[in-house]
């Protein structure tokens, strides 16, 4: 599957009834929601940096 469409595969959903769930489900949620996390931070970062260098490129001239 390709990056660009590749779709969510977790069962859960942010705002679920937590009531009912395993510790040890409530944990797994919690490592997927961190890597979940880390994966935007790296994205955004790269992102970041990529619009600098593009204000910079494309910055008025004083």
């Amino acid at each position: 599957m390709e990056e660009n469409t590749r779709q969510s595969e977790t069962l859960f959903q942010i705002g679920d009834d937590l009531y009912g769930i395993s510790v040890d489900e409530l944990k797994s949620r919690i490592e997927t929601l961190k890597a979940e996390i880390s994966r935007i931070e790296v994205e955004l970062t790269k992102k970041s940096k990529e619009l600098s260098a593009a204000d910079l490129l494309f910055k008025p001239k004083s």
